[in-house]
């Protein structure tokens, strides 16, 4: 039985920090097992957020530079991170950071040169896992639910709650999965406007008041009547969904409270109501109790809150997964969940070959 080491490495929407995880995986009885090692969030500070926040605004040339740059810190933050292990590493996969996602005019792009990374780490690395995806006519995203159909097939729906809330489920013989609705990146935004990075356990929301107009309007934007494949971005959260929360006339309580109501209305509405289903939740707003609260008031379905380990690094060990199949070669992207041609094996492969 061969084992594989691999590291992923996920920065999301709401920019909190660099999640690495430290993975292995094996083939046993006709099935994928794995262990997350090792895993640790490095925060980003405050030059960072607000590069990483504002480099949509940035020259092409300046944004090729800050490319580099980011892929040279993450390289760097990945030494830090295996400073103390002893194990042979097979290979380093990054998500990097998404400034842009506009599928529908081919354009999906990630901060985090791979070839930096490997510079940087001496390590093989896969990364730009999306752009072959959105050649091929699909969204690029979202590419988590090959690894919640390989590594979390006991659930029979798996939710991550991040920026975006995203859902991945076994239909028929396919795998279907597509972004639900913003959840981190709407409630950190209104978060800010009170001096608080998030929203601890949804002290906040809990606070307000369901303003019944501004929920229809969410409620009634026309990507929730959209069939998958499908998927969000920030250019769409900038036109669609900020323009009607930041023209209520309402407290950012009860803002709050209406945007917790509108995220577990959609969660729930995208989940069979049965006692017999169950349904995996991970991802930071697996830590929001109101939010959670909100959702399990919604549905007779069993919430599973895994531990810590699954709930804050979840995508990172995926993506080490998804580097696994791309170097042996094997589907890691699906039509079925993004819409492209064909299945295919997405990723850019970097190696450092030095030659005396």
């Amino acid at each position: 039985m061969k084992k594989y080491t691999g590291v992923g490495i996920m920065s999301g929407t709401s920019v909190d920090g660099l999640d690495i995880a430290l993975c292995n995986f094996y083939f046993e009885n006709s099935e994928w097992q794995f262990e997350i090692i090792k895993a640790e969030t490095f925060k980003y500070d405050l030059h960072w957020r607000k590069k990483l926040k504002e480099a949509y605004k940035l020259t092409s040339f300046e944004l090729l530079k800050l490319h580099k740059e980011y892929g040279a810190f993450t390289g760097k933050q990945i030494n830090i991170f295996l400073k103390s292990v002893k194990l042979k590493i097979d290979f380093i996969a990054s998500h990097g950071h998404t400034v842009f996602h506009q599928p529908e005019k081919k354009v999906s792009f990630q901060l985090g040169d791979g070839a930096c990374i490997a510079a940087e780490t001496k390590h093989l690395t896969i990364s730009d896992f999306r752009n072959q995806d959105v050649v091929l006519g699909g969204n690029g995203a979202p590419l988590v639910p090959i690894g919640d159909m390989f590594l979390f097939s006991e659930y029979d729906y798996c939710i991550n709650l991040g920026g975006f809330a995203n859902i991945s489920f076994q239909k028929n013989d396919n795998r279907i999965a597509f972004d639900i609705c913003p959840v981190n990146i709407i409630i950190n935004y209104l978060s800010e406007m009170k001096g608080f990075e998030f929203d601890d356990k949804g002290k906040i929301a809990a606070k307000g008041s369901i303003n019944n107009s501004l929920l229809l309007q969410l409620n009634n934007i026309n990507y929730y009547k959209k069939e998958p494949p499908k998927s969000l971005g920030i250019e769409w959260l900038k036109k669609e969904f900020l323009p009607l929360v930041n023209s209520a006339n309402l407290s950012i309580e009860d803002k709050m409270r209406t945007i917790y109501e509108h995220i577990s209305l959609m969660i729930t509405k995208n989940v069979m109501n049965s006692k017999s289903k169950k349904v995996l939740i991970t991802g930071g707003g697996a830590y929001n109790d109101f939010l959670i609260q909100c959702i399990k008031e919604k549905t007779d379905s069993i919430i599973v809150l895994p531990e810590k380990k699954i709930i804050e690094f979840k995508e990172a060990l995926i993506f080490a997964f998804l580097g696994l199949l791309r170097l042996q070669n094997k589907i890691n992207c699906l039509s079925s969940v993004t819409g492209a041609k064909y299945n295919h094996s997405g990723g850019v492969i970097h190696t450092i070959n030095i030659v005396n």
